[in-house]
């Protein structure tokens, strides 16, 4: 059973077969904030960081026309 976890572990990979990510053009006058709370439900603050981390985005400025993608 260990053999067949390990060749498992050393074989699985990602296929790509995965959803296409959802993208989100920045519009005058949004926010990060404004933007998680409307994409993400429950806490906004862990929309926000989804949202840097995903664009590697170092704080919270962004700009219309902007596209980003939402995780």
């Amino acid at each position: 059973m260990i053999v067949a976890v390990l060749l498992w572990a050393v074989l699985a990979r990602d296929t790509g077969a995965g959803p296409n990510p959802r993208h989100h053009t920045v519009r005058s006058g949004e926010t990060l904030w404004s933007i998680a709370t409307a994409s993400y439900p429950g806490d906004p603050r862990e929309g926000v960081w989804r949202l840097q981390q995903r664009n590697h985005l170092d704080g919270a400025t962004i700009v219309p026309g902007q596209r980003l993608v939402l995780p």
